[in-house]
């Protein structure tokens, strides 16, 4: 059973930067493909950010340029860097690998 688990959410101004985490015990990150999906209230889960094995990244285009997804083997560690966040960044970041997905961690960017 792997099961993420997602930490680094808060609350935090327009403008400002968080830098999420993923971790997963039961297999190695950094030898699959991880991705990072939100959902704001009301709403579906959106695609955010995804890595493979190579570290090839691909994001969405809402988040490009602002959110960067990266990864830690020592650690087994996925992060995801976003810088410039908006009010409509605002949701529940989950962690997602092999259809797995954590409990999720709360960002919140007010205007």
């Amino acid at each position: 059973q792997v099961q993420p688990v997602e930490s680094g959410g808060g609350l935090v101004q327009a403008g400002g930067s968080l830098r999420l985490s993923c971790t997963a015990s039961g297999i190695i990150l950094g030898l699959n493909i991880v991705d990072w999906y939100r959902q704001a209230p009301g709403t579906q889960r959106e695609f955010v950010a995804t890595i493979n094995g190579r570290g090839i990244a691909n994001y969405a285009d809402s988040v490009k340029g602002r959110f960067t997804i990266s990864r830690d083997t020592a650690k087994n560690t996925v992060f995801l860097q976003m810088n410039n966040l908006k009010p409509e960044d605002t949701g529940v970041y989950y962690c997602s690998v092999w259809n797995a997905w954590g409990q999720g961690t709360q960002v919140t960017v007010s205007a």
